[in-house]
């Protein structure tokens, strides 16, 4: 009854999702997945070495508060990149990292100027085979963000006055088409990763044409889960509140997906390319009391995970459990 997993072909959530719903229509679904540790840093971590925090060393998010303690990806870790890149793969990443720890002097960036930095460069010899890099580790300024392009230097790193999700997707396109060979080595097969903040806190900083689907929603309709708290109570009042703007981040998310797998059709490599879409966990938005991830719940741990590649792989719903 109170499974959570907010895409608009789930029949889940009201939330609108049209290009996940397409998708959804040529991939494998697998409505089973799970993060089993429901926050960035550890998440990433995983994916990217197949083994769990104990093992790969990141058991918390990389953040000063950590860092004494070795609390990032380390540098000799075999992860799926370095096997492509062995492989002879040309691999791109765009967007969040998260997985370097902060050192002092820390990046003069707005999330570092608290009592908890977050945000810090990636060297070149810690991208893990990634030789297009425009990226940063972590920055919640959904709507100003900022990146290292691939040559920039620790104090290197710029703003851009575009959302990022939509700044992401466009620097995707880009890396798609290729044009003049500017992006990758088009004699290589490719894997590029897109890694997008948003749905993330703070939920407010998305454009204001992604709320335009739930312009004539009620938050009564928006909040009919069965295990919303009531209205009036601490956390049923903070889901009330932050449910629209998380469903708007979510729709706007959507409308950037569509446009990157758009550019794969027209190139023609929609038949020789797998899709994937997954996120690294969930969100309670005040459903058990709880803020935000990192527990035990479903609206925390249960993720998405869709898997497209056109020939080789049919479509369907798995059930399976996999984290």
């Amino acid at each position: 009854v109170y499974k959570r997993q907010a895409m608009g072909f789930l029949g889940e959530e009201p939330v609108v999702t049209p290009n996940l719903d397409r998708l959804a229509e040529e991939a494998i679904v697998f409505t089973e997945a799970a993060s089993n540790y429901p926050v960035c840093s550890p998440y990433r971590a995983m994916l990217m070495t197949g083994q769990y925090p104990h093992r790969n060393g990141v058991i918390a998010n990389c953040l000063s508060r950590t860092a004494p303690y070795g609390v990032e990806l380390a540098k000799d870790a075999r992860c799926w990149s370095d096997v492509l890149e062995a492989n002879g793969y040309s691999l791109g990443y765009l967007g969040k990292w998260h997985l370097e720890a902060p050192y002092e002097p820390y990046i003069d960036c707005a999330n570092n100027r608290g009592k908890v930095a977050w945000n810090e460069w990636t060297p070149p010899d810690r991208r893990h085979g990634f030789d297009h890099w425009y990226a940063y580790n972590t920055y919640d300024f959904h709507l100003r963000p900022l990146y290292w392009d691939t040559d920039a230097g620790r104090d290197g790193f710029h703003y851009v006055d575009q959302w990022g999700p939509a700044h992401e997707a466009d620097r995707a396109i880009d890396f798609i088409r290729n044009r003049q060979g500017r992006f990758r080595d088009a004699d290589k097969p490719f894997a590029l990763v897109v890694s997008m903040n948003p749905p993330h806190t703070p939920y407010r900083m998305h454009p204001e044409k992604c709320q335009a689907p739930y312009a004539d929603k009620t938050d009564k309709q928006l909040s009919e889960r069965p295990n919303v708290p009531p209205a009036g109570t601490r956390w049923g009042d903070h889901y009330r509140n932050n449910i629209r703007h998380y469903y708007a981040m979510i729709t706007g998310v959507d409308e950037q997906l569509g446009r990157i797998i758009d550019a794969l059709d027209r190139a023609g490599l929609a038949e020789n390319t797998i899709v994937v879409f997954t996120s690294d966990h969930g969100d309670c938005l005040g459903i058990h009391g709880r803020v935000t991830k990192n527990v035990p719940y479903e609206e925390s741990m249960r993720i998405p995970l869709l898997i497209r590649f056109p020939g080789r792989l049919r479509p369907r719903r798995e059930d399976l459990l996999i984290s």
